[in-house]
């Protein structure tokens, strides 16, 4: 690998700096996707785990949700069109004689999923899955003669006859030249962005306030001591029998998050507006029947969402690529991203300093010799090489338990 260190990161805590950060709730669209799309990869990796004893080829990161339709009004909510899961992608469907239950394993992976993202949405009646699948390999599958005697080509990328033909299994490498992108710690409007938000959906808090949904997004603006906060929360209908009852808890969740702010970031003015889009007297409010949009027509797209580390960041280093529902054996688009995050939090501990980042990959090279290496760091001097080099070796030499954490459903990707 090559390491390159340099400087010029400004660090997160900057007194006079400016941030503007978003997440997106557990209940938003997009991170229902990519959450869907992860949960089909983790689906079937298992399934290929437990029968063959390797994961085969697959990617289902291109997925996409189309949102259906709500009737809704004060203390009534009820879907009358379904969502749609546009499952789309390449996924091995046999492993020689052995049919795999592709279509099996993706409806229920995903119908699980958004059961428990979104309680009040009735799977079985009201979500339509739609896989839309091939086996074609990528680019570099040249016909001949020979095709046949090939082993591990190309060919059988989606074909297997026998893992044999897992090219991956006789040699570990990147699948694209691409780059994972990560940084720590996190800044201000950061934890701002995902306390909040982790706050208004988890259970404890869903339990004593069932009248919020979980699409709710978060928008944070920190210039030196002043944040402001714009949040989007939504109600459910069959909990709001009324406007007035509305309007009271749209007041609650403004003062809720006002509380929040000041105690994850304390000694900074704090102001909060809720629902801002809210016209009173029509009325046009954010109430919902499942507490996501995706019940009424908005859609969700796998990378649209929040980073792998939850947020984003538009002042910060990042990388385009979806991390949810890649391959995680090889794809270099979810494993540098999560590698990067894990390289970045060990820089900043032996160092002290903000650290940024950059791992990038080339096709066909060694999977845990990444190409380029680029730390940037805040401070006057660079992290020395050999520092850099040391801590990317141990993360490469740890992705089996990053795997691992990633099938287990501990590890998140958006």
């Amino acid at each position: 690998m090559d390491v390159i260190t340099t400087t010029g990161l400004p660090p997160a805590s900057a007194p006079q700096g400016v941030e503007v950060v978003e997440r997106k709730g557990t209940g938003h669209p997009d991170t229902l996707a990519d959450g869907t799309a992860e949960a089909i990869s983790r689906a079937y990796s298992r399934y290929c785990l437990e029968r063959f004893g390797a994961i085969l080829h697959h990617n289902t990161d291109k997925l996409s949700l189309l949102g259906g339709a709500a009737d809704v009004r004060f203390s009534h909510g009820e879907l009358t069109a379904p969502v749609q899961v546009l499952v789309n992608g390449r996924i091995t469907s046999a492993l020689g004689d052995h049919t795999i239950p592709v279509d099996d394993i993706i409806t229920t992976a995903a119908k699980d999923y958004l059961a428990g993202a979104l309680p009040r949405l009735d799977v079985e009646r009201w979500v339509e899955v739609r896989p839309r699948l091939t086996q074609a390999s990528s680019p570099g599958a040249v016909s001949g003669p020979d095709t046949a005697q090939r082993e591990a080509s190309r060919q059988r990328w989606f074909a297997p006859r026998s893992l044999d033909d897992l090219a991956e299994r006789h040699r570990l490498f990147s699948n694209d030249s691409s780059a994972g992108v990560a940084y720590w710690p996190l800044g201000t409007a950061e934890q701002l962005a995902l306390g909040i938000e982790s706050h208004l959906t988890g259970e404890a808090f869903r339990a004593a306030h069932p009248y919020y949904g979980t699409d709710i997004k978060i928008m944070v603006v920190r210039h030196a001591g002043l944040v402001q906060v714009t949040a989007c929360v939504p109600q459910i209908a069959r909990e709001t029998p009324d406007l007035d009852t509305y309007i009271a808890r749209r007041a609650q969740a403004r003062d809720l998050i006002g509380e929040l702010a000041a105690q994850i970031a304390p000694g900074h003015r704090v102001r909060v507006a809720v629902n801002t889009r809210d016209v009173d007297e029509r009325p046009e409010l954010y109430l919902t029947a499942t507490g996501s949009s995706i019940e009424s027509g908005d859609e969700g797209v796998v990378g649209r969402g929040n980073r792998a580390n939850g947020v984003i960041s538009m002042f910060r280093p990042w990388s385009a690529e979806g991390v949810s529902g890649k391959n995680p054996v090889y794809h270099v688009g979810k494993l540098y991203n999560l590698a990067a995050a894990d390289a970045s939090r060990r820089l900043h501990e032996q160092t002290g300093l903000d650290c940024a980042v950059a791992l990038v990959s080339q096709s066909g090279r060694d999977l845990t010799d990444p190409w380029q290496v680029i730390v940037q760091t805040s401070g006057h001097e660079a992290v020395p090489a050999d520092i850099v080099r040391s801590v990317i070796d141990d993360v490469m030499a740890g992705l089996g338990v990053l795997r691992e954490q990633l099938l287990d459903g501990k590890l998140a990707t958006a």
